[in-house]
């Protein structure tokens, strides 16, 4: 059973450390079924270092996955 209250606060901390940190500049936010996990596209093409100054912000583990059309990617298994 996925547990939608999970994935709501989750998201919305991953928004405040993106915002903090980056400023606004999420291009998607969303949950995938196929993959259990919440995936994270910026509009920004982001560094080595700045990905990995990122994701240590998180207390949902991130990880780098790749750059997308839009920016740097992230997945979140939950």
């Amino acid at each position: 059973m996925t547990d939608w209250d999970l994935i709501w606060r989750s998201q919305d901390e991953i928004r405040t450390v993106v915002d903090a940190a980056l400023g606004e500049c999420i291009w998607n936010l969303c949950y995938s079924q196929e993959r259990n996990a919440i995936e994270l596209e910026l509009t920004k093409h982001l560094d080595e270092e700045t990905v990995s100054a990122l994701c240590s912000q998180f207390s949902t583990p991130a990880d780098y996955d790749g750059e997308g059309k839009n920016g740097t990617k992230f997945v979140f298994f939950i």
